[in-house]
């Protein structure tokens, strides 16, 4: 195999990493309603109830503003409930609704949810080989700067089940 079929073979493959995390997220938005970002903030919220907006960012790696943004779709959505607490009245409390709680409990996972297990089952050279050949491909790719969210999905993290429809249904097929 010559280098230019290698590199198109990098290319290629980095297409089909695209592709699965589009997929994942059609299927999760199709069959739940919920994008990825918005899934995390549900399991979040039931993992630990009656915590601050600002705790919850800080747990998910998301800035506090995109965790509201997300937590109002949600609650348009009638995932989630913001309350006052009776004992202090400056404090809102999350809560998971019945439709929300009915979802979790098919432990819907995330693409990155299956590749951590899956990772973690591997030789730790196997591990820093693929993390160093990783770097490398992002520094080629002149993406070792961008910032990135700590979920696999495509476009951007505070979108609408509905935007991620638009997003991948008009020209997209699974």
């Amino acid at each position: 195999m010559d280098v230019t079929e290698t590199a198109d073979e990098v290319v290629a493959t980095l297409r089909q990493i695209i592709r699965a995390i589009d997929l994942q997220s059609k299927k999760l938005t199709k069959r739940y309603g919920l994008t990825g970002p918005q899934l995390i903030i549900l399991k979040e919220i039931r993992r630990a109830p009656n915590r601050p907006i600002s705790e919850i960012s800080r747990h998910v790696s998301l800035s506090q503003a995109t965790v509201t943004t997300i937590l109002d779709r949600l609650e348009q959505q009638g995932f989630a409930q913001r309350q006052r607490s009776d004992k202090d009245k400056r404090k809102v409390n999350l809560i998971l609704t019945d439709k929300a709680e009915e979802i979790l409990k098919d432990n819907p996972s995330l693409l990155q949810e299956d590749f951590s297990r899956k990772f973690d089952k591997l030789e730790e050279w196997e591990k820093h080989m693929l993390l160093s050949s990783i770097k490398r491909l992002a520094l080629m790719m002149n993406a070792e700067n961008l910032e990135s969210p700590p979920v696999l999905v495509s476009g951007p993290i505070d979108a609408s089940s509905q935007d991620v429809n638009r997003y991948l249904s008009p020209n997209k097929t699974e």
